[in-house]
C-alpha cells in the first residue's frame, strides 16, 4: 500500500481521510456560503469581498477626496521710496484683490523656487533680477485656501530698488503702493492678516541690511476656507 511505503499506518491513514471527509462537509454545509448572483454572458465575474477591505489602500477613493497642492512663489519688489510692486488681479485665484507678483513653478520640469520667482518677475514686470539678489524671505504653507486646494508658497524679497512702470497686463494691473497705504487695499485676508504682518515684522534693520525669515502654516477652515488658524514654526531676525 502507498502508506506502507511512506511508514504510514493504513488505521492512521484512514482516520485521516474520514477526518477530511468530514472537514469538507462541515465547510459546505448549505447555507453556510453567501450565495453567488447569477451570471449573465458577459457581464464581469463577481469577486467575494475581500478580508482586508476595511483596511486596504485605495488610491482612488483618497484621490477623490482630496485637494490638489500647488506650489508657487511670491515676488516682493520695492521702489527707491520703499512702495512695492503688487498687481490687481482679474484672474482666480485673488480675482479683484491685491498682491504681489509671483506665479506657479513649472514642476513637470523640476524649476526651483529662485529661477520661478526670477521668471516671474521678468515675465510681468520686464525686471531681470540676478540669482543673488533674491532673498528667500518665507515659507508659507496655507490649507485648504478656500476650500480649494493648498499651497505651499516661497516668499521672495528683492534686494535693493527697482523699477517699472505702472501699466495693465493680461493678469491685471500692476502699480506700485507706499506700504502705509497697504490696509486701504483690497487684500486677501491670509495676507492681511498674516503675510503682510509678517513681512513687516522682519523687515531690514539698516539700509544694507537684510530682511529676516519666517515659516508659517495657514489653517483655513468653514466650506469656503474663511475661517483661518496660524502658526509661525519658525523665525529668524533681519540685520
Amino acid at each position: 500500500m502507498r502508506s506502507r511505503s511512506h511508514g504510514v499506518e493504513p488505521s492512521l491513514y484512514s482516520a485521516f481521510l474520514r477526518s477530511l471527509r468530514l472537514l469538507r462537509v462541515r465547510l459546505f454545509v448549505p447555507g453556510t456560503m453567501p450565495p453567488m448572483p447569477p451570471l449573465n454572458p458577459g457581464s464581469p465575474t463577481p469577486s467575494l469581498p475581500s478580508p482586508m477591505s476595511d483596511h486596504a489602500v485605495n488610491p482612488a477613493g483618497a484621490a477623490a477626496g482630496a485637494l490638489p497642492y500647488k506650489i508657487a512663489c511670491l515676488c516682493d519688489l520695492r521702489d527707491k521710496d520703499g512702495s512695492v510692486l503688487l498687481l490687481k488681479r482679474l484672474k482666480a485665484p485673488n480675482l479683484g484683490l491685491v498682491s504681489p507678483i509671483g506665479g506657479k513653478l513649472d514642476v513637470n520640469h523640476g524649476e526651483s523656487p529662485a529661477r520661478c520667482a526670477q521668471r516671474e518677475i521678468e515675465e510681468e514686470s520686464g525686471i531681470h533680477v540676478p540669482m543673488e539678489r533674491l532673498h528667500l524671505a518665507g515659507i508659507i504653507s496655507e490649507q485648504a485656501f478656500e476650500g480649494r486646494g493648498h499651497w505651499l508658497m516661497f516668499l521672495y524679497r528683492v534686494l535693493g530698488p527697482v523699477w517699472t512702470e505702472p501699466r495693465d497686463m493680461r493678469e491685471g494691473r500692476l502699480d506700485w503702493f507706499p506700504l502705509d497705504q497697504l490696509e486701504s487695499l483690497p487684500l486677501p485676508e491670509s495676507d492681511r492678516k498674516v503675510i503682510w504682518p509678517l513681512i513687516r515684522k522682519h523687515e531690514p534693520k539698516s539700509p544694507n541690511g537684510k530682511p529676516g525669515f519666517f515659516a508659517v502654516h495657514i489653517s483655513c477652515t468653514g466650506e469656503k476656507g474663511e475661517t483661518m488658524e496660524w502658526h509661525v514654526e519658525q523665525e529668524t531676525p533681519a540685520t
